[in-house]
């Protein structure tokens, strides 16, 4: 019997999905793809799940993009709405951590990319090296990146197909944290567990507006920031509440 090449579990408040197979460096065929998008659909539904952490099987790898010895199943899916490599043409509506070890190229950082923060370990590699071999982006690459790291900085990865080391990715902004070897998944959960503790309609409602903020004329995205005033108000003010009994002073609490 062949093992799944996506695992979905639940680990707490977080939904841990793991793409396995180790013995391609994590790379995603056809199947795998279907399998992800899958899984992106069961935490989308699973209440319980408040953030989503991605990452790959075996510690030598994230991901290291499409499986070019596979190339010909992804043929059914380059039109597809949720995109090639299984969703990363879709918003999720919850935060989402990528948790990354080793080599995390091409399509996989496309992935990390898709999440909103990325714990990587001292050592990582990060890169599109498919530019020597003529393969676009084509799952959120040349959006999502010069979002997070600026054009210029995004321009020089998309055109050289060079490659960074954790150090570079985390002065240039593209990863969120760097952490001993080993300890990124630990992190990511220690992290997604920490974002469940807050109270869920204003972070959400923050996040969105960021989201669908970016690229609006300022005036349009103060709109919509402020569309979320009135539904989150209750919210506002019970913490409000709290801190004026003394709760969170001095900073105390803040971050994860």
């Amino acid at each position: 019997m062949v093992a799944p090449a996506v695992a979905y579990e639940r680990r707490g408040a977080a939904a841990l999905l793991t793409i396995d197979r180790p013995e391609r460096r994590n790379a995603i065929d056809g199947a795998t793809a279907t399998a992800l998008h899958d899984a992106f659909e069961r935490f989308e539904g699973d209440e319980g799940a408040r953030a989503l952490v991605l990452t790959g099987a075996g510690g030598v790898a994230f991901c290291a993009g499409a499986d070019l010895k596979a190339v010909e199943s992804f043929a059914p899916r380059l039109g597809a709405e949720e995109g090639p490599l299984g969703f990363t043409r879709l918003t999720p509506s919850k935060p989402t951590i990528a948790a990354i070890s080793g080599y995390c190229l091409a399509g996989g950082l496309e992935l990390a990319l898709w999440c909103d923060l990325r714990i990587a370990t001292d050592g990582s590699l990060l890169g599109f090296p498919e530019r020597r071999f003529g393969v676009p982006l084509i799952d959120g690459g040349t959006q999502r990146l010069p979002r997070i790291v600026g054009l210029g900085r995004a321009l020089d990865l998309i055109l050289t197909g060079r490659l960074v080391d954790s150090g570079e990715a985390l002065a240039m902004g593209l990863l969120t944290e760097v952490v001993p070897e080993g300890a990124h998944l630990a992190r990511a959960l220690e992290l997604a567990e920490g974002l469940a503790r807050y109270p869920q309609r204003t972070m959400l409602a923050d996040r969105r507006a960021a989201i669908e903020g970016l690229g609006l004329p300022l005036a349009e995205g103060l709109a919509l920031e402020a569309r979320s005033g009135p539904e989150t108000f209750g919210d506002a003010a019970r913490g409000a509440a709290r801190f004026a009994a003394g709760e969170g002073r001095k900073g105390a609490g803040a971050g994860v």
